[in-house]
């Protein structure tokens, strides 16, 4: 039998749960997401534990510890607010990273709040998810370890003298007159002395020339209880001889100082003798260096380096106060890459990433000195020019600028061209607001873009129109869902040979109380950009839902319905939930309600998408894939999706006439034949392109020919006539 002190219980504890595999709880609803995380964790060794929602979660964290926990914050039994809220209500430690595929950072923030100490968004790259666990591994392995050493302070007097040496603080003492009587083993791996090279020596060998006069009333501390020395930040020196890893400046370390007078215990309380001090250093040299990381981080641009917005703006602030004293204009650029998302999207965002870091260092050949380069975000630059003599200054340096991105860039055997356009204004006389002119400069830039870009362009009073109504119409937008001020309109779809109305595409249209009628094409891009498409979206899959229900009240025969769905509501973790409840909360009968989604849209997120698409479908829902034709998909991938119509653009039926696009729609009705898929031709407006499709035999039609976009009231009554056996016969059978 091996007998062990017991006081090493701890220690040996500690080594042994470092030396076990770490067990990480997975919770997630989607068994397609645990399996791929179980997958990518166990690849790494970890002890994979996977709950599928959050009670799971609950029953797992009371039976067992876990080291990680990975939760999703959408769940429908119980969500991850709760299960965080749980695991802080009972004080487990087990750190949480929360995985969600809600992406704004209101639903960070509420994570980080909620106790969660990282937050990983949806979709995320395996090796992202990997560092964020390890690094979490490795702060909790910390904590612990610095635990443990806090618990060995505490324990009694005869291990005093272990628990100095093996401190990883330096402690000393100074006798009275500020020689070192003692140094402890920390010494030698903080800053390479040997501590019988230290005994006997001033304390000033160890302090930093600028920092000796602060070190006189610090290092060597008389006053002791209350009064003495705490956390005073101190450089120390060191050694010359010594090669030191990863130092601040490479020369020193900067210590966090505590220091206390000794006085002699045997003398009377009137005639204390100072015998000396004692003090305590702690190495603060890497927490520095990450604050001055953090605050680096805070003004800087991760990818080029540059100066960020926040930094941008100081300096401008600081140069236009300057430009006041010295009545000398300066100059605001904004300056904004052509066609950059063209790269990104094609050649992807690491040769992206390389073309902006080309792009940097090239407009630093092109600046003076004293002259302010930064990357605002994306593939937009600014720079400030202060000290100007006039705006002959300023379109000199632009037109260097644009003559030195002109020249080809060469990227992993990609040859690339990097044009510019460039907005300016100037102060004084365009104004003296930091914001403003910043605004000022990017509305100049974009004017630059609409001109034909790779052009400078500077700012003049009348650019601030079009942007102010723009913004006028997002404030409008956002207030017109409660306003109710939308509607929408129906046009049939019509069987090509019968004239049957086989359903309706549900098209929004929006009541705008001073401009009158709109169509998506004038609001739908500013309710993308601003998220308004969501629920607007959503509205629209409830007041289709409602209408059916209408419908079918009214004893009309059943049609189906299309509903158009935009990039932000597919991507939405809601969007399967949403579509299901328009279905449930009005009994409708799910082969009637089918979503018309672009083959662009279908193939951005392949993955999730056909997972959740394949969920609507399962319960009867229809897909149809709209404006076909005009994207870059292939049958291979839309093969992988439960598709059920094909809607052929209408730029092809425009010019159906031509022989060439009258052998494309025919290649596609064939294809879609081919894959038992319903085609239907939009954009239909004449009896020859009616005629057309009949040859083909195309199954069904829209457009002007037979019916324009007309309201519910309309629409109903379309629906009566054809119960009554009248039809809204346009020669469709005999054309």
């Amino acid at each position: 039998m091996t007998h062990s002190n017991p006081e090493n219980g701890p220690i040996l504890s500690m080594v042994s749960s470092l030396r076990m595999r770490p067990r990480i709880l997975v919770v997630d609803d989607e068994p397609l997401i645990l399996e791929g995380i179980s997958r990518l964790l166990a690849a790494r060794d970890y002890e994979v534990v996977l709950a599928n929602g959050g009670c799971e979660a609950l029953i797992a964290i009371g039976k067992q510890q876990f080291d990680v926990v990975l939760l999703d914050l959408g769940m429908p039994d119980l969500n991850g607010t709760e299960v965080l809220r749980f695991v802080a209500e009972r004080g487990v430690e087990t750190p949480v990273i929360v995985v969600s595929g809600d992406s704004t950072i209101d639903a960070a923030i509420r994570a980080l709040r909620g106790g969660a100490s990282d937050f990983v968004r949806k979709p995320y790259e395996p090796e992202e998810l990997l560092r964020r666990i390890d690094n979490t591994l490795t702060r909790r392995r910390l904590e612990k370890e610095n635990n443990h050493i806090l618990q060995r302070l505490q324990q009694s007097e005869k291990w005093h003298r272990f628990l100095v040496n093996s401190s990883p603080d330096f402690i000393y003492t100074l006798d009275s007159e500020g020689r070192f009587t003692f140094v402890n083993d920390r010494i030698e791996s903080l800053l390479g002395y040997r501590k019988e090279d230290l005994v006997g020596q001033h304390y000033s060998v160890l302090i930093h020339e600028e920092d000796i006069p602060r070190a006189e009333h610090v290092f060597n501390e008389r006053r002791s209880g209350d009064r003495n020395t705490r956390n005073i930040e101190i450089r120390l020196k060191c050694n010359p001889g010594m090669r030191r890893p990863r130092l601040m400046n490479g020369r020193c370390k900067i210590v966090e100082l505590t220091a206390t007078g000794m006085y002699d215990d045997e003398a009377s309380p009137f005639d204390r003798r100072f015998i000396g001090s004692y003090g305590v250093a702690k190495d603060v040299s890497e927490r520095k260096q990450a604050e001055e990381t953090v605050h680096y981080q805070a003004y800087h641009d991760l990818l080029t380096g540059l100066p960020n917005r926040a930094l941008f703006r100081d300096h401008l602030g600081l140069m236009l106060a300057q430009s006041k004293r010295n009545k000398q204009p300066l100059a605001v650029l904004s300056l904004d890459l052509d066609h950059f998302k063209v790269i990104n999207d094609s050649l992807g965002h690491t040769i992206g990433d390389e073309l902006l870091l080309a792009v940097g260092t090239r407009l630093r050949q092109c600046l003076r000195e004293g002259d302010t380069l930064a990357r605002l975000g994306g593939d937009e630059f600014a720079v400030l020019l202060p000290t100007l003599l006039s705006r002959s200054d300023v379109e000199h340096i632009c037109r260097k600028i644009i003559q030195v991105l002109s020249k080809p860039v060469y990227i992993k055997g990609h040859e690339m061209y990097a044009s510019v356009s460039i907005g300016a204004c100037m102060a004084p006389e365009d104004g003296d607001m930091v914001d403003s002119l910043i605004r000022q400069a990017e509305i100049a830039m974009y004017q630059a873009k609409t001109q034909g870009r790779s052009r400078l362009q500077f700012w003049e009073p009348g650019m601030q129109a079009p942007y102010s109504e723009r913004m006028q119409l997002e404030a409008d937008l956002r207030r017109a869902l409660a306003r109710n001020e939308f509607v929408l309109f129906y046009q049939p779809q019509v069987d090509i040979k019968s004239g049957e109305i086989k359903g309706f595409e549900a098209l929004l249209r929006w009541w705008h109380p001073q401009r009158g009628l709109l169509t998506p094409a004038d609001f739908v891009t500013i309710a993308e950009e601003s998220g308004v498409i969501v629920p607007l979206g959503d509205w629209v899959l409830r007041q289709a839902g409602a209408q059916m229900a209408e419908w079918r009240k009214a004893g009309l025969p059943p049609v189906r319905l299309s509903v158009n769905i935009s990039a932000r509501q597919l991507e939405s973790p809601d969007f399967v939930d949403n579509v299901m409840r328009a279905v449930q909360v009005y009994a409708l009968d799910g082969k009637l309600m089918e979503l018309e989604i672009t083959e662009s849209l279908l193939m951005r997120d392949l993955e999730a998408n056909a997972l959740k698409l394949g969920r609507l479908s399962a319960t009867g829902i229809r897909l149809a894939i709209d404006d076909f034709g005009t994207g870059y998909s292939s049958f291979k991938y839309l093969s992988r999706f439960p598709i059920h119509t094909l809607k052929i653009d209408q730029s092809f039926i425009k010019e159906i006439d031509r022989e060439e696009n009258m052998s494309i729609v025919n290649a596609m009705v064939g294809m879609g034949r081919g894959m038992n898929l319903n085609v239907v031709a939009e954009g239909v407006e004449t009896q020859a392109q009616l005629k057309r499709l009949q040859q083909i035999n195309c199954h069904e039609m829209q457009g002007y020919y037979y019916s324009p976009p007309i309201s519910s009231h309309e629409a109903t009554l379309m629906l009566a006539h054809h119960l009554r056996g009248f039809s809204h016969n346009n020669g469709l059978a005999t054309a």
